[in-house]
């Protein structure tokens, strides 16, 4: 009996150790492929110049959900579908002019902002202009009476770090509220972008609109007219804006998956948004990221065999507008979260990637670091990140990791009309592929993983651990999760 037992054992650790000269080889595999050249720029370049920008909601934006059933289908992926789900309120451009009737005429470059009301009858409205400085509660203040009906220009800082992007939303619902207090007829955001670079920022997160109409000026024009209102101090602009906007709608996430062979229940998820702003083609923010989820489900189907567990590729869109997809997508798969081992979202452009943030999941430390030790070292930080398709799997409980990347080459771009495909950092992004197929292989093929959902009590904690229920606070999300609206729980 002993001998049987010692032979059993014997077998047991030959099995092991064969596994992981075999799972060592696959993912070597993954590491070759990197150096080759592959589908991924093609499939990037023909998203951004054929598509171009897509705004959830647009056609172009249907177009790209079309587009990325397609590329799945081609790839030869076990299933793809177009899940449907609720966006709250509908809001797409129109167009956006601006014109300064005296002391001199002349034109000058503005955007509006995503969920920014239309003036009166999408027509022109004339009115003073009044400096507003930052557009603190104190500043409106100053101005009294004369804000009241007048259309009020505030300043803004140049935006060089991803701490100065998120200020620029963090301000916006203060701003809001003491313009609305002050009676103002609209907003006149000046550009953090030099040069006259122009972008979308949503200025709600979706479920209302602003309170009035609202517009992004260039950097340089909104200088100009500081200026005159400082030596002039009367200053007459007309402005029309015209947005096309409603109420709920549904949109489209792609859903994609290559079936598990021995645990095929349970899934590993890896992300991206499809959708875009429209000023720029979208490349960076996110279009280089879906283009990699494509890749990496390219990348495990040209290995001809089939991962432990399943991997499900997921193209979102809404997430510029409040990361709607991702919240219909753990709605329509509640049942199945106990059974998300783990999910990866890529959004911060073709940065290089450093390490994943593990939202506040110690326990994701220790399987992501192993399975990534092939490739190199990364510094995996323990921040809870908000902004991203990451959000509703956290307030769910389910294990999330979203890539940590360098954001300098990805900011100045961001949401911007530069966003386009030449912008994009090629040998990098190929990198990070490689990356992203190697995290969702090893998640999948990896015998236990030391991870489970999380208990809502749980992520209570957690929130307020990581300090994200302050910013849920900031961008109006905390009634949601209070409520029931946002994340599903056990």
């Amino acid at each position: 009996m002993k001998i049987y037992r010692n032979f059993f054992v014997a077998i047991c650790l030959l099995s092991v150790f064969s596994f992981a000269i075999y799972s060592q080889d696959l993912t070597q595999k993954l590491i070759n492929r990197a150096n080759q050249t592959t589908p991924m720029m093609s499939d990037l370049e023909e998203l951004c110049d054929t598509i171009g920008g897509r705004p959830t909601g647009s056609p172009a934006c249907n177009r790209a959900v079309a587009w990325g059933v397609a590329k799945f289908k081609s790839i030869g992926v076990d299933s793809v579908t177009a899940e449907s789900f609720d966006v709250p309120n509908l809001w797409l451009p129109e167009s956006a002019e601006a014109i300064v009737i005296s002391p001199e005429k002349f034109s000058i470059q503005i955007v509006s902002s995503p969920y920014s009301p239309s003036t009166a009858n999408k027509g022109f409205i004339t009115a003073k202009l009044v400096n507003a400085g930052e557009g603190s509660e104190e500043d409106f203040a100053k101005l009294g009476a004369s804000a009241r009906g007048a259309i009020a220009l505030v300043k803004s800082n140049e935006m060089k770090t991803l701490d100065d992007l998120f200020g620029e939303y963090f301000r916006n619902q203060p701003l809001m509220a003491a313009a609305k207090k002050a009676g103002v007829a609209a907003l006149l955001l000046q550009s953090t972008r030099p040069r006259g670079l122009l972008y979308r920022h949503p200025v709600t997160m979706g479920e209302a609109f602003a309170p009035m109409p609202i517009a992004t000026v260039s950097r340089e024009h909104g200088a100009r007219l500081a200026r005159l209102l400082e030596t002039n101090k009367k200053v007459t602009l007309s402005l029309k804006i015209a947005n096309k906007t409603g109420g709920v709608y549904q949109s489209q996430n792609v859903v994609a998956e290559i079936r598990g062979s021995e645990k095929p229940d349970e899934i590993i998820l890896i992300g991206a948004h499809l959708d875009s702003w429209d000023l720029g083609t979208g490349a960076n923010d996110n279009g280089v990221n879906v283009a990699l989820v494509i890749d990496a489900a390219r990348a495990i189907k040209s290995l001809g065999i089939k991962p432990k567990r399943t991997i499900r590729f997921v193209l979102f869109t809404g997430e510029e507008q409040g990361m709607w997809g991702s919240a219909g997508y753990v709605k329509t798969h509640a049942k199945e979260l106990e059974k998300h081992v783990a999910t990866a979202i890529f959004d911060i452009g073709s940065g290089k990637i450093t390490g994943f943030f593990l939202n506040g999941r110690e326990d994701l430390r220790s399987p992501t670091e192993t399975i990534l030790s092939s490739v190199g070292k990364f510094e995996n930080p323990l921040d809870g990140i908000d902004g991203t398709d990451n959000f509703d799997f956290l307030l769910s409980g389910v294990p999330n990791l979203v890539a940590n990347q360098d954001a300098i080459p990805y900011l100045p771009d961001y949401h911007a009309a530069s966003d386009v495909f030449e912008m994009v950092d090629q040998k990098e992004a190929q990198r990070n592929a490689m990356i992203a197929s190697v995290l969702v292989w090893g998640l999948a093929q990896t015998p236990m993983l030391p991870i489970k959902r999380q208990t809502r009590s749980e992520v209570e904690k957690l929130l307020v651990d990581t300090k994200l229920d302050e910013q849920m606070k900031a961008f109006n999300q905390w009634t949601q999760w209070t409520s029931g609206k946002r994340g599903v729980n056990r």
